[in-house]
């Protein structure tokens, strides 16, 4: 605490406020910009919500630049959002730190209660929150609006945990010793957020955080900062102090240094990434110098194998979750479908039925769309290319296969047959509404092809067969395995990876350990 003393003394000439010029508070005298309409949408965001600054120290501060968000379904400019850069970061940081100083001393009881209060306003806000997921990332109205509950679950959940952080009290060989083991907070947690989950990627890491009694510094997808910033406009309404949460949105070219100044400023105890693998390797080359304590979460291939034994028909409807939500952009989605021969041909039928039935693509803010766009071009070029290479290697396109007529970043829901080891689709994680089907023969086969990628998120199998399903659980090399099930993400239990798909648990009981160090105390003389 005496450290912290000192750095709030050294620090105060650089955490000047904001001339008022510069500072955006929630008063009828300083106006959001406008969101344009959408045609088959609402006219507008929430301007009570939508903010377009920095949040640091408790202050919406901007920057001396900015950068555009587009919604991803029309193309249209949503806003200029403040490109914060380095200075912005470690003022960030520091005002993290000094929040710290006093956040740690909160009794668990306190921080519980401001976590709820944030909860409840999560909840009372739950469809303008919804809507700005829609038109930042294009989800799906209803997908968008799941997402808000799940998150706000979060800060439900870990405003539970809190009060459960519990030491132990550990028996000696001597009778004038007593030893304790304590759980103390990290300290300062930068948190990297994707823009797939906008929402749930903050609150999953943040809520954990807060309730252990660190305090963060998130920066989240340039895609998708809305999301970011109207949590912080809800943790300031829930009464969370000053720089317990801040926020700073960057565009993709200051993504780099502003990431590298996170993990290498000694301020930081805690670097969070949810991301693509690549990047999770430069964060932890970074991290590494200072030695700081990672949670990774990490790309993911994940195999859905159908035996034999499985309900196809439920098979198939666990397929259709798993693969198509929100167009196939998460991190879980089933990448490879490995169907026994013996049930083949009657999985493919069913699945392809399923796909051109049930699934609509167009405008998130239309109800009847369950498709949205991919987040940018540079992602469905990705699709398109793995597509493309597939059919020139061989494979079938059962239906779907090409761009989609409504909008530049659609593409058609793609189901593929006769796929083969050495197809990019096989290799690759999609990331997009492509289900490339792999026909096996043995369990050893199907396992084999599953454990072949050097990550391991998520699995799923289908099979009526006890034996088996006990053999194959064990067996996948994966962190996360849904059996007979194609949803299996809860706020409840663990979400994380192994091998390159990440280090650490987000979520459950084992959440908030990622932000706990212990102190082993032996307590002598007695």
């Amino acid at each position: 605490m005496a450290t912290c003393l000192r750095l709030r003394s050294r620090l105060a000439p650089h955490l000047r406020r904001a001339p008022s010029s510069r500072i955006c508070r929630p008063r009828a005298d300083c106006p959001v910009a406008p969101i344009r309409g959408y045609a088959r949408g609402p006219a507008g965001l929430s301007s009570a919500l939508l903010r377009t600054d920095g949040f640091v120290g408790g202050l919406w501060v901007s920057a001396a630049a900015t950068f555009p968000v587009h919604d991803p379904a029309s193309g249209a400019e949503l806003g200029l959002v403040a490109d914060c850069g380095v200075p912005e970061a470690r003022a960030a940081v520091r005002a993290a730190y000094e929040a710290f100083c006093s956040w740690r001393g909160f009794s668990a009881k306190e921080r519980s209660s401001l976590l709820r209060k944030w909860y409840d306003l999560m909840i009372q806000n739950k469809d303008d929150l919804a809507k700005i997921i829609t038109a930042e990332s294009g989800k799906p109205l209803k997908e968008a609006q799941g997402e808000i509950l799940y998150s706000a679950n979060f800060l439900e959940w870990f405003s539970e945990e809190a009060r459960r952080v519990y030491g132990d009290i550990i028996s000696t060989p001597t009778k004038e010793r007593r030893a304790l083991v304590l759980k103390q907070p990290l300290g300062v947690a930068a948190v990297i957020t994707p823009w797939n989950f906008p929402s749930a990627m903050i609150t999953r890491k943040v809520g954990a955080a807060l309730a252990a009694g660190c305090t963060v510094v998130v920066k989240p997808a340039e895609d998708t900062p809305f999301s970011a910033l109207a949590l912080a406009e809800l943790a300031n309404q829930a009464g969370i102090p000053p720089g317990v949460y801040n926020v700073i949105p960057c565009s993709q070219k200051k993504a780099k240094e502003v990431g590298e100044a996170l993990c290498t400023d000694p301020l930081v105890s805690k670097i969070s990434f949810t991301g693509s693998t690549a990047t999770g390797k430069v964060l932890l080359h970074h991290a590494a110098n200072s030695v700081k304590r990672v949670s990774m979460e990490l790309g993911g291939h994940a195999p859905f194998i159908v035996f034999d034994s499985a309900n196809v028909d439920q098979a198939v409807a666990g397929a259709m979750a798993s693969k198509f939500r929100n167009s196939g952009q998460t991190c879980v989605c089933s990448n490879r479908f490995l169907v026994q021969s013996g049930i083949h041909d009657s999985f493919v039928k069913k699945f392809a039925e399923a796909i051109k039935t049930n699934l609509h693509v167009g405008n998130g803010f239309e109800e009847r769309t369950t498709q949205g766009p991919l987040i940018n071009a540079k992602a469905v070029e990705k699709v398109e290319k793995h597509v493309h290479d597939a059919i020139s290697k061989g494979a079938t396109v059962v239906t779907g296969g090409k761009r989609h007529h409504v909008g530049k970043n659609f593409f058609e829901p793609t189901l593929l047959s006769n796929v083969t080891r050495d197809m990019l689709c096989s290799q690759e994680e999609t990331f997009g509404p492509v289900a490339p089907v792999i026909k096996f023969n043995t369990e050893e086969e199907a396992v084999a092809i599953a454990n072949a990628a050097d990550v391991g998120l998520a699995g799923y199998f289908y099979s009526q067969d006890p034996a088996q399903i006990w053999r194959v659980a064990e067996r996948l090399e994966v962190g996360m395995v849904g059996v007979n099930e194609g949803l299996i993400s809860s706020v409840e239990c663990p979400f994380g990876g192994v091998k390159q798909s990440g280090l650490g648990r987000e979520g459950s009981k084992y959440g908030i350990d990622e932000y706990l160090e212990l102190k082993y105390v032996c307590f002598g003389g007695l």
